[in-house]
């Protein structure tokens, strides 16, 4: 899946247009999970498939869940590092992008779209808590998303509709988790080096997010 990664900027960060890197990793991890989710009616359909309706549908709903997930969980590095006085910018991962769109059409997808790059001085305190913000933002629309499918689960919903629902929580579910993880550069390393309690309180909501509340809500085959 997708890591999120802080850094330390180097000399051209500050002079990016930030709107242009924001859209460049929204298309591109729209487009790589929209690959993914076409699945076997891709395969079906070789190269016209992406001419079609059905892929302009599945890209528009990746968009506004795996795309929108992405980017709202960098934007909350980048507001949470402003917050506390850092200079900070999103740089889209342009070779990566491109990299996992490839990946993608093998059914798997491990890709970073981007990093909020800052400078300044933190706390250790205060990196935990830019890192946290992100996985704490996929946490939050996992529900959200799992939420609405639970409320209008009997309303009748379109095929479409659900679909989307459902690649919403599955990718920010996913995201949660994965980001809380303690290795490398992963926001949970950092979250972990500040605070063993918070780590374990965080990664904890993620998984019983991911795994626990479908089955609370009766909704199961998500995973």
């Amino acid at each position: 899946m997708i890591p999120s990664f802080s850094r330390t900027p180097n000399t051209d960060v500050g002079q990016r247009n930030e709107v242009v890197e924001f859209i460049k990793a929204w298309l591109g991890t729209a487009l790589a999970f929209a690959v993914l989710f076409s699945g076997s009616a891709r395969q079906r359909g070789g190269l016209q498939y992406f001419l079609s309706i059905d892929f302009a549908t599945i890209l528009l709903l990746a968009a506004l869940t795996a795309g929108l997930g992405v980017i709202l969980h960098e934007l909350m590095h980048r507001v949470v590092a402003r917050h506390y006085g850092a200079t900070a910018h999103f740089v889209a991962n342009d070779g990566m992008l491109v990299i996992s769109i490839l990946i993608a059409f093998t059914g798997f997808l491990f890709a970073a779209p981007g990093a909020v790059w800052h400078t300044g001085y933190l706390t250790k305190r205060q990196v935990g808590l830019i890192a946290a913000a992100g996985p704490i933002t996929n946490m939050v629309l996992a529900v959200l998303f799992l939420g609405a499918l639970a409320a209008f689960r009997d309303a009748g919903l379109s095929r479409t509709v659900v679909f989307g629902l459902f690649m919403g929580f599955q990718v920010n579910g996913i995201l949660g988790v994965f980001n809380m993880l303690p290795f490398g550069p992963i926001d949970g390393a950092k979250v972990l080096n500040w605070s063993a309690p918070a780590f374990g309180v965080l990664i904890a909501i993620a998984i019983a997010i991911a795994f626990g509340l479908p089955r609370l809500l009766g909704i199961p085959g998500i995973f």
